[in-house]
């Protein structure tokens, strides 16, 4: 290699990477609960945590429609292929995409217009841990949904593990707001969910009281069971 001629070239990339590292967020993944939590991130992949257990991630710049959840009750072989009683992503221990309700999620948008993230606690897809989202320095809102809504799940929701959200059980645009913007509300079932967890989505446009912004370039902290 000409190491003059390619200087500039070695420089950029240098650059670039130094740049994409600065500004990636972390995401500190820890296990409170009694029980172990089979946490998933996407992206990311997935990791068993074991009471006590963490794990830390970092998250590219610019990412989008980010979310991290547990799983419960997994069962995987030394290939990481089984299932999960909630949770679940496709049977794999390291997640490709996003998993089946019921799973309490921390959702979030990195570094949007006006150098802000956007981040939020989401029952949308059910509930099955308890959860906090909140950022390792105090420069925005902790939120956490750490109610018991499992035990308190309505009839109609209850599942295995968790609290289903009445979309996935009844499918309809009362409860899915298939039909866009405005077409749907609070309903008995979401108001359920908003009693208990008030930071939480409880409807998918429930956008008003749920979604939140912190600096762009935080670091974060999503805690089980906290």
């Amino acid at each position: 290699m000409n190491f003059s001629k390619n200087l500039p070239l070695l420089v950029s990339l240098w650059a670039i990477t130094f740049f994409a590292y600065t500004h990636a967020a972390t995401f500190d993944i820890v296990n409170q609960c009694t029980y172990t939590v089979w946490a998933a991130a996407s992206p990311g992949g997935g990791r068993r945590l074991d009471r006590g257990q963490s794990w830390s991630i970092n998250v590219a710049p610019g990412t989008t429609q980010g979310r991290i959840w547990g799983r419960t009750n997994c069962n995987f072989d030394a290939n990481g292929r089984g299932q999960c009683e909630t949770g679940d992503c496709n049977g794999l221990l390291e997640c490709q995409g996003y998993g089946r309700p019921p799973n309490t999620l921390a959702e979030f948008a990195l570094n949007q217009p006006n150098n802000l993230d956007y981040v939020d606690i989401s029952n949308v897809d059910g509930f099955n841990i308890p959860l906090e989202f909140s950022p390792t320095t105090n420069v925005c809102r902790r939120l956490v949904c750490n109610a018991p809504i499992v035990e308190q799940c309505p009839n109609e929701l209850r599942t295995p593990g968790g609290c289903n959200n009445p979309c996935t059980v009844f499918n309809t645009n009362e409860y899915c707001c298939t039909n866009g913007p405005g077409s749907c509300g609070p309903t008995t079932f979401s108001r359920f969910f908003k009693d208990r967890c008030p930071d939480a989505y409880s409807y998918p446009q429930d956008d008003r009281t749920s979604l939140f912004t912190c600096p762009a370039g935080t670091n974060y902290r999503v805690v089980f069971c906290p």
